[in-house]
Order: C-alpha cells, then structure tokens, then sequence
C-alpha cells in the first residue's frame, strides 16, 4: 500500500538534518572563501553567493517536500524540455570566454547543460525503474539508454564544454552498471571506448581541448600559456603547508597569480589559508555528505528512487573529483566548479535542486510507483 497523504509541515521531522546542516556549511565555506579571494570586498562575488545560498536552501526544502511521484511523472517531459534548450543553445544562444553554453532571455540567463545533468539522471531512473530485469542487457535496454546519455553529451562537446560532457558520460554508465547490465556488456563497451579514443582526441575535441590534455602529460611545456594555471595552482597550495598562512593571507590569491581563483580554481584558496588541514576537512566534508545519500539510497524501496539518489550523488561526486583533480594537477583543466564552494548561481541552484530531489525520494521511499508505463516497454 502507498504511504498516506501527509502536510509538508509534518515531513520536516523526517528529514535528515545532518545532511541539509553540512550542505549550509560547505555553502558558508564557499562564502568565507569568495571573500578572501576578493580581497575582502563583500559585494564582488560573496554577497551574491550568501543570498544565493540561503534562497537555495529553501528552494531545496520545497523541492522536497514534493512526492517523488511529480518528479517520475516529469523525468521525460523535464529530459525532453532540458534537451530541446540544449539544442536552443545550438541556434540562439549567446558566447561567453570562447564557449556557447548560455540562454539569454532578458531578465534570466540559464546554461541548459547545468538542467541537463538533473534532466538525464531522472530519465535513466525512471526508464530502467519501467524496464524489467531480464530486458537491461537488451538491445533495448542498452540502446535507449545510450540515447537518453549521448544526445546532450554530443550537443554539450559542441559548446566546447568537455568537463560537462565527462560527467554526463561517466553518472550515466554509472547507472546503467547500477541498473544490472551484463558484465561482458561493459567489458566490450570499454575495450570499443579505447580503441576510439585516439580518433576521439584528434577529431573530437577543441585545439585548445587538446593543448589542456598535453599540458597535463607535460606541465612544464608551455609554462606563459597552457601551463600558467596548473602552475600557479600547485604554488599556492605548496605554500599553504600544513596549516596554512591564514585567513585572507594568501599572497598567491591577493596578487592574482592564480586565474579563477573564486570560481574553478577556489580550492587553491582554502589550500593557502588553511593548508593541508584546510583541505582534508572540506574535502571530508563532501566525503560524509556523499556517504549520507549512499546510504539514504539503500533505504528506499523502488529502483527510481534509489537510481535518482545514486546518479544525483555521483553527479555531485564527480563535480568534486574532478575539479580537485584538476586543482591539484591529477586531471588536465576541464572548467568544473568546486560545488556549492566556487562562485556561479546556476550550478549552485542545480546542485541545490538535486539534494531536494534526494531529500524527496527518501521522503517518500515507502511510496508505490507504476511499472511497465516507460518506453519501449
């Protein structure tokens, strides 16, 4: 039987404190950092990144006190709707730093491949929650999984936005190892994804794609140009040592030797001020919140919502991994921000809007949900 009908004010006692509480405070991190790296001045990024903040955290608390039934019925028209805004970008959208990934519409710009992220992980979800068991390995199941992933991973590489593409790539063969596909699928898959990556780096990305992964093979080749990032950000959290030279004592940040240093590149921020314990206890914190919906996760019920709560987790996962990584020289420079951390509203409002998501579905995992109603089914 389905749960009953209960007010939104009487499913805030249910809810997982801990993990709005740690979200607020990686949140406040973000704010404390956009301040130093501004050079104290409140109104150039972390005036903006408080409010955006706390109105984030409300809208997060609304999206979950939604039954996670609106979230199934909306998983293809919301996939559908995020990809014909991809495709907008593709006609009408605007250039920014080199990069078409903007909707301008007066009052709002958006970057549909932040909604995207969301939009794709619903519809795997609700798809292989729709698909029996035995149909995963299918040609059915891998193909219709392939298109839902693919279609705005190529419109996203078109940008150029090749960190973006990356995550959508890697949450959604994540979920389809979560869904249960054949071993040897995945085997023949990687071994194809292999013998492709050579065509894929020579005729698929941006020269200066390729520059960034040359770069990261070679750091030292092009130390005025290519180079000058990862350098600089090695220097500033080399310098922080252990515990760091203090709040707003960077001299690497102040003197603007690190380009970004409040949107991609924030970490080198912490790395200075606070060194190396700075940055294992920011790191931790995203460590517990991750283990948090892990778990929240195996709670639940149905393979929607635990599907939606894995791909929503690993999304934010691989913000984290692969901006650390880039950070700290282990990945060549892809333009991933530091989440809830680097400056910039509509990742925060997305990523806020993905915890809301999890929030609602382990809310409701005791709720039933139709099967068999998807596609091709």
């Amino acid at each position: 039987m389905g749960t009953t009908t209960r007010l939104p004010i009487a499913k805030l006692y249910d809810v997982n404190w801990l993990l709005p509480l740690l979200i607020f405070m990686i949140g406040l991190i973000g704010v404390a950092m956009i301040f130093s790296a501004t050079d104290g001045v409140w109104s150039h990024g972390a005036k903006q990144h408080l409010i955006r903040l706390l109105v984030g955290m409300v809208f997060m608390m609304v999206i979950a006190m939604i039954d996670v039934r609106v979230w199934f019925m909306l998983a293809y028209p919301g996939y559908i709707l995020a990809l014909l805004l991809l495709i907008g970008v593709e006609f009408f959208g605007i250039t920014v730093n080199g990069s078409q990934r903007w909707l301008d519409f007066g009052i709002l710009r958006i970057q549909p491949s932040e909604f995207i992220k969301l939009a794709s992980v619903l519809a795997l979800a609700r798809f292989y929650h729709d698909l029996p068991h035995w149909r995963v390995s299918t040609p059915v199941g891998i193909v219709v999984a392939l298109v839902i992933i693919a279609a705005p991973a190529i419109l996203i590489l078109r940008q150029p936005d090749l960190g973006t593409t990356l995550l959508l790539l890697v949450t959604g063969g994540c979920l389809v190892f979560l869904a249960g596909i054949n071993v040897r699928v995945i085997i023949n898959t990687g071994l194809g994804m292999l013998v492709a990556l050579p065509l894929a780096f020579i005729y698929g990305l941006k020269d200066y794609q390729r520059s960034r992964i040359l770069t990261f093979f070679d750091p030292e080749r092009d130390p005025a140009g290519a180079s000058y990032h990862i350098i600089q950000s090695k220097i500033a959290l080399g310098s922080g040592g252990v515990s760091g030279k203090g709040f707003m004592e960077g001299t690497q940040a102040a003197l603007n030797y690190v380009p970004e240093n409040r949107t991609d590149f924030i970490f080198t921020v912490i790395g200075e001020e606070f060194g190396l314990i700075g940055g294992l206890v920011t790191i931790s914190i995203y460590m517990v919140i991750l283990i948090m919906c892990f778990l929240l996760a195996n709670q639940c019920r149905h393979m929607f919502s635990r599907l939606l709560i894995f791909g929503l987790s690993i999304t934010f996962f691989l913000y984290v991994c692969i901006n650390l990584s880039m950070v700290m020289g282990l990945a060549p420079v892809v333009g991933v921000p530091l989440p809830l951390i680097s400056y910039g509203g509509t990742v925060m409002m997305t990523v806020l809007a993905g915890f809301g998501m999890i929030l609602s579905a382990h809310l409701h995992r005791e709720t039933e949900l139709p099967r068999g109603s998807g596609l091709l089914l």
